[in-house]
């Protein structure tokens, strides 16, 4: 075994993501593997807080093959940290699963709040953008749960987890495909009672720019700068601006499209192509509610949050 590797799991209701990382004694990171795994654990039961058995299914497969690539890394079990979030965290047989990895994968999962996911998300966001002193709105979109924070580049003024992720939101407002000018103003409605608190807080503490925790925000970045740059590279560095024009122009032609029209966009990515019409609402609502005209992309979100914070304490 490699005594100086680390890798992090990331539970994702839509994707499970795996790092594995290898620490210097000087406390230097090389990230030697990155992988995403469509897992799609919400998909059929998240608005019935219950994991159906085919996304249980799907779960395993991922892990038992993040476990070959442990054993692939060599690294050790006790620096194997995996976390669960929404969709887990908030099924009746979530637990069951839960125990179910360990028996099989030998992976611990921890299950975290949303409380804790949103501090985690901002340590890596951190690590990725630059942002001094300027009052920023992190966003992190994912399939269960939404998470917020107003925060620096040395502390978390305010965060909030929100349980209306992609695939909750698809459940409730996406009736028909494309989706119908009647249910993003549903949709809206909606966002306008949910995110009460998100309002008062941005009042308060007057965010100039949302930076988007990965996910959906990449999508964006894939596609905005593929037509520009056809030989675009996302993860030359970690974090992108996106512009706000570029972002409005993919807001009006992703809602007008079907899936097969959606999928046939350049820079999209396949296990987005549903959950993106959400995301693109959500963030569409954001920018005009609070009247924020920049965005950025981090490459960095949740499980470099864990491996910056928990193994390198920054």
């Amino acid at each position: 075994m490699e005594q100086n590797r680390y890798a992090v799991i990331d539970l994702g209701t839509n994707t499970f993501h795996l790092l594995i990382a290898e620490v210097s004694p000087s406390k230097e990171v090389r990230f030697l593997h990155e992988e995403k795994f469509p897992a799609r654990i919400g998909k059929g039961g998240i608005s019935k807080g219950f994991i159906q058995e085919e996304a249980w299914e799907r779960a395993l497969q991922g892990l038992h093959h993040f476990r070959n690539q442990l054993d692939h890394f060599q690294v050790p079990d006790t620096h194997v940290i995996a976390m669960a979030t929404s969709a887990i965290r908030n099924a009746s047989n979530g637990a069951t699963l839960v125990q179910t990895i360990q028996e099989q994968t030998r992976i611990r999962v921890q299950v975290i709040s949303g409380d804790k996911e949103a501090e985690y998300i901002y340590y890596g966001v951190r690590e990725a953008v630059p942002m001094d002193e300027q009052v920023s709105l992190i966003i992190d979109i994912g399939g269960g749960s939404v998470e917020c924070i107003i925060c620096n580049g040395q502390q978390i003024f305010w965060k909030q987890s929100f349980e209306i992720g992609a695939q909750r939101l698809m459940d409730r407002f996406m009736p028909s495909d494309p989706i119908p000018a009647y249910a993003v103003q549903k949709l809206n409605d909606y966002l306008l009672s949910t995110l009460v608190p998100l309002t008062n807080a941005v009042h308060q503490y007057a965010p100039r720019q949302v930076i988007g925790a990965s996910g959906s925000f990449e999508t964006w970045c894939e596609i905005h700068y593929k037509r520009i740059q056809p030989n675009f590279n996302l993860h030359d560095r970690s974090w992108h601006e996106l512009p706000i024009t570029a972002f409005y122009n993919m807001y009006q032609e992703i809602l007008q499209k079907n899936h097969s029209e959606r999928s046939q966009i350049p820079g999209m990515a396949e296990i987005r192509v549903d959950m993106i019409v959400m995301a693109s609402c959500l963030v569409a609502f954001v920018l005009k509610k609070y009247g924020i005209e920049q965005i950025k992309a981090s490459t960095y979100a949740l499980k470099e949050g864990v491996l910056f914070h928990q193994i390198l304490g920054k």
